[in-house]
């Protein structure tokens, strides 16, 4: 009929019901379900997905579960977790996580997310940033510093002290978080993937933005 019936707002939530800036990366998708944006050396991925389904998570309501959870799916790539913690941004309850995946033949790839779960549907915004050509200088700087500090030891099986789950210290399974990825030193290494892809995800925490029709959709309850 008449065109101006067709610009009345959404009424369901859909992949537009959030925004989130794309910091002038180059764009390579656009659909109902994604969006997908990369950087010119593609070395960082951003994306933004809508999942029209109930969430597939155990639960928002226990962390350690959720940890566990994830340590379960990293180990079958070899990876680990770095971060994996609950926060809240305007009202709305977020998991983030942050894992790292061991690349063929070297490097480590990042691996973070913000979950925005509703009953029926929910968000993910993940950014995913690589090491490209000479890897491991952090590490070698962080580690050397820290041995001469006597936080990390070398011992006959390797460094003593240098590799962790975040939360459980008794957890070995996959590549474990190295001290050096801790947030405190990525002033240090402004270039390095993991600094970039956290600074770009703490930046879409502060930008965000929800449509009024989130506001009064039924949450994820489990």
């Amino acid at each position: 009929m008449f065109s101006f019936f067709s610009n009345k707002k959404a009424t369901k939530p859909n992949i537009n019901s959030i925004t989130i800036p794309n910091f002038g990366l180059k764009n390579l998708q656009d659909t109902e379900k994604v969006k997908q944006w990369m950087s010119e050396d593609e070395s960082l991925i951003l994306l933004q997905i809508f999942y029209d389904l109930e969430p597939d998570l155990p639960t928002m309501k226990n962390i350690d579960i959720l940890r566990d959870f994830y340590r379960k799916q990293m180990v079958q790539y070899n990876g680990g977790l770095i971060e994996v913690d609950f926060i809240s941004i305007k009202e709305f309850k977020i998991l983030r996580n942050i894992f790292k995946v061991p690349q063929d033949p070297h490097g480590m790839a990042y691996m973070l997310s913000l979950i925005i779960p509703f009953e029926k549907c929910s968000y993910v915004i993940q950014v995913m940033g690589r090491e490209l050509g000479s890897t491991g200088l952090r590490d070698s700087v962080v580690s050397s510093q820290l041995m001469q500090e006597g936080v990390v030891t070398v011992e006959e099986n390797g460094f003593a002290n240098w590799f962790a789950d975040p939360y459980d210290e008794n957890y070995k399974g996959g590549t474990l978080m190295n001290k050096s990825e801790q947030i405190i030193y990525d002033n240090d290494f402004e270039f390095h993937p993991l600094t970039k892809a956290r600074k770009i995800l703490t930046e879409i925490e502060n930008k965000i933005t929800f449509d009024a029709v989130l506001e009064n959709l039924p949450l994820f309850r489990k």
